[in-house]
């Protein structure tokens, strides 16, 4: 997908689409080298495992981010894989689509590992599936919880584990 540039209101990257939780320039400032998030990620019938994602190589354009599986015991299962994207094609993860999306009035609490926190949820409603993420403004970028319902049940949730905050801010 080639990133929209956003319009007046920089939430907006689609006018088919509803705000995003973030702004591409509030995802750059929230997310400076070494920050370091561990979601414990759950899908039905498997063995948990934690991902790993580190925000390394920033700059005002966009950052590399490094990720891999560990075991519960915290033991890596893999080699890094590296991906670069733009601070935009970072908010465009979250610009969903308003004819199946849903975004609720009030703020909700969510008290997960990581902590307790105020999050918007959008739930995304697909022929197969119902997704629900939430975002904590106090942490740009990634849902700090987000899950997959499918056939009434849930068959994949990620939670925030920790997050460590990264020391440098990015280049101009």
């Amino acid at each position: 997908m080639t990133p929209v540039e956003p319009g007046p209101d920089p939430h907006q990257l689609n006018p088919d689409h509803l705000p995003s939780p973030f702004t591409a320039a509030e995802i750059r400032a929230g997310c400076p080298s070494g920050r370091t998030l561990r979601f414990r990620i759950e899908r039905a019938g498997a063995e948990p495992v934690i991902r790993v994602s580190r925000y390394v190589e920033v700059d005002a354009e966009g950052a590399v981010q490094e990720s891999w599986p560990e075991g519960l015991d915290g033991k890596r299962r893999s080699e890094p894989e590296r991906e670069r994207s733009t601070w935009l094609e970072l908010q465009e993860h979250a610009s969903f689509p308003r004819a199946i999306t849903e975004r609720a009035e009030e703020e909700e609490e969510v008290s997960i590992p990581a902590g307790r926190f105020a999050c918007l949820r959008y739930t995304r409603t697909d022929p197969d599936a119902v997704w629900r993420f939430w975002f904590a403004r106090e942490l740009p970028g990634q849902p700090v919880r987000y899950e997959r319902e499918a056939s009434g049940s849930i068959v994949l949730s990620a939670i925030l584990m920790e997050n460590i905050s990264g020391q440098a801010r990015p280049r101009s």
